[in-house]
C-alpha cells in the first residue's frame, strides 16, 4: 500500500503543469461596482508569489495599466531578486523570480503564448456563480491542467473582476463556497484555496 501510494505521488511530481496565474487591477469593480484600477497590495505580491512557486506554477502575472503601480510591483521584484534581498532570503527571491508585471491580460496572453507556442485557455473566477454554460468545476479545471494545456487563471482584486472581462474568458471556475452565506474571503486566501484543488497533491 505504501509503495503505491509513493509511486503516485512521484508520478504526480514528475508532471509538467502548464499552469499560469494573473491578479488582474483593471477592469475591476469597487463595492458599488463601479469599474476602477485598483492599487497594488504588496502582501498580495508576496504572498501570491509564494503560492505559485508552492504549486509549481509557471509564472504569475501582476496585471495594471497604472505605470505607478507597475514601478512599485518592479521596485519589489528587483528588491528580491537583485538586491539585498536577494541575499537576505532566497525562497522569497526564487518566488519573486515568477512574477511578470503587465500592464493587461492581453498582454499577459501574448507573453504565455509566445512561451508555449499556442494561446492559453483562460479560466475566471468569481465569487458568485456565473452562466451554466461557461462554468466548470475545480476538477474539470484540474484535468485540463493535467492535460497539459496552458492555462491562465485570472483573479480580480477590490470586488472582482468586471463583467465584461470574464465574458472574454473561456471558462468561469466555480466560486468557493462556505459553510454560510458570508463571502467576502481575501484574493489571497483565494487564490490559496484554489490553488491547492488544482495543484496540489
Amino acid at each position: 500500500m505504501r509503495r503505491g501510494l509513493g509511486s503516485a505521488a512521484t508520478e504526480f511530481q514528475r508532471r509538467v503543469m502548464r499552469l499560469y496565474i494573473g491578479l488582474v487591477h483593471y477592469p475591476v469593480y469597487n463595492k458599488n461596482f463601479q469599474t476602477i484600477a485598483s492599487a497594488i497590495t504588496t502582501l498580495d505580491v508576496h504572498d501570491i508569489a509564494r503560492l505559485a512557486r508552492t504549486f509549481d506554477v509557471k509564472l504569475f502575472f501582476v496585471i495594471t495599466p497604472l505605470e505607478d503601480q507597475q514601478c512599485l510591483a518592479r521596485r519589489i521584484y528587483r528588491h528580491w531578486t537583485v538586491g539585498f534581498g536577494a541575499e537576505y532570503n532566497r525562497h522569497r527571491k526564487e518566488a519573486i523570480e515568477l512574477v511578470r508585471v503587465v500592464p493587461s491580460l492581453d498582454k499577459a496572453m501574448l507573453a504565455i503564448g509566445d512561451k508555449e507556442g499556442k494561446a492559453p485557455l483562460v479560466i475566471a473566477t468569481a465569487a458568485s456563480r456565473q452562466e451554466r454554460n461557461r462554468s466548470i468545476s475545480c476538477e474539470e479545471a484540474r484535468c485540463m491542467i493535467e492535460d497539459d494545456l496552458p492555462v491562465l487563471l485570472i483573479f480580480g482584486t477590490a470586488w472582482g473582476l468586471e463583467r465584461a472581462l470574464i465574458d472574454t474568458a473561456d471558462y468561469v471556475l466555480e466560486p468557493i463556497r462556505g459553510r454560510g452565506s458570508y463571502n467576502h474571503l481575501s484574493v489571497r486566501a483565494a487564490v490559496a484555496i484554489i490553488l491547492d484543488r488544482l495543484a496540489g497533491r
